[in-house]
């Protein structure tokens, strides 16, 4: 594919995805288009705000998220970042602090 088509297809993704329009590239084809994927950035304070609309403890909420209650705790007073699929995760309950509810609620 000539260069100015993939950076034409890439800009195209790109603003698609900006527009939260949902899309099934990999993250590899992704990179070959060009297209950037943002990191997600989080902060102690925003930790805590989420576990707290979530109306959990710090050992549930970790059982939820699949991680220690210790790194919880070490995420909450900015000890240490959240990685991987935990971020991901930390990310969509701030958006919907009640979309793990069916895993821990009847």
């Amino acid at each position: 594919m000539r260069k100015s088509i993939r950076q034409a297809i890439g800009t195209t993704v790109q603003d698609m995805l900006e527009s939260g329009l949902e899309s099934s590239f990999t993250k590899k084809e992704l990179r070959a288009l060009g297209v950037k994927i943002p990191e997600i950035a989080i902060t102690s304070a925003q930790i805590r705000e989420i576990r707290k609309r979530t109306e959990l403890s710090q050992t549930v909420f970790a059982k939820l998220l699949n991680v220690s209650p210790s790194s919880v705790r070490q995420w909450e007073q900015g000890k240490r970042i959240p990685k991987g699929s935990a971020i991901v995760l930390l990310e969509l309950l701030g958006r919907s602090p009640h979309l793990l509810d069916y895993r821990i609620r009847p």
